[in-house]
């Protein structure tokens, strides 16, 4: 079970799973450097008659899993809401990945969460729609992987590098220079040109004075083919393909990553 959900974010499975009664239900710890998901076999057991499905445990698992992977795990403090909310979204995440209904992914969590807020824990509401948003995500790069022809599977061939030119260099708007990795059109405004930084900032070309101005940034995603997240200033998401197309929450095509020449 840990494998599978470490598999479908691209991951090797370096927590080590501990059933144990020192555990009231289930926990995500280190100790001595090392890092344990550790939970009860009864709780999970009743968890799953209680929300009568096998994804209601797995669901707790993934949430736990979801502390490791945030780095909650390395701060002091225990348990915030913002930090088990982001669990609860990452657990949604992943058993849509799994193949779970968003019923089932939210199954464990409406069993074991508690009507109200506390200063630690969201109530059961807030916690269920965390667990939504995480699961709709991973629908929509699904359903968009789903409407485009998958990229070839032949590996690169090896031969003697030629010499590489050197990449075109922009400045900034603070006079700052940077250096151009990759040109980005969208379908709706193809004549305004936008370039990828070494920065792996987004920009926008002012043709004049050859300024840039930065209007978003692209960031690493867990997600299987969709590995980078473009994300404007407003925290609007676009998702980058293996291939270069760009996608946004609908699953339509909005824009094409390509080489600056």
């Amino acid at each position: 079970m840990l494998r599978e959900i470490t598999d479908v974010v691209g991951l090797k499975p370096r927590f080590e799973l501990r059933s144990t009664t020192a555990v009231q239900n289930a926990a995500a710890v280190v100790y001595d450097g090392k890092r344990y998901l550790l939970y009860n076999p009864q709780f999970v057991a009743s968890v799953n008659r209680a929300g009568r499905t096998d994804w209601a445990g797995i669901s707790i698992l993934a949430h736990e899993m979801g502390h490791h992977l945030n780095g909650h795990t390395l701060r002091a403090g225990g348990s915030n809401p913002a930090d088990e909310l982001e669990a609860d979204e990452f657990s949604g995440f992943v058993l849509r990945k799994m193949g779970a209904s968003l019923a089932e992914a939210q199954a464990g969590m409406a069993v074991v969460s508690d009507d109200e807020a506390s200063p630690t824990h969201p109530g059961r509401r807030t916690r269920l729609a965390s667990i939504s948003e995480g699961w709709q995500r991973a629908n929509q790069q699904i359903v968009a992987s789903i409407r485009t022809t998958a990229p070839s599977a032949t590996p690169a061939v090896l031969t003697n590098r030629p010499a590489m030119q050197a990449a075109p260099a922009l400045a900034t708007s603070s006079g700052s220079p940077v250096s151009v990795l990759g040109k980005i059109t969208f379908r709706d405004n193809p004549s305004v040109p936008y370039y990828l930084t070494n920065h792996l900032n987004v920009v926008r070309l002012d043709r004049g004075d050859r300024t840039a101005q930065v209007v978003g940034r692209i960031t690493r995603s867990d997600a299987e083919g969709f590995p980078y997240v473009l994300v404007d200033g407003q925290q609007r998401r676009l998702y980058i393909s293996q291939d270069g197309s760009i996608y946004n929450a609908q699953g339509r095509q909005v824009a094409l990553l390509t080489d600056p020449s």
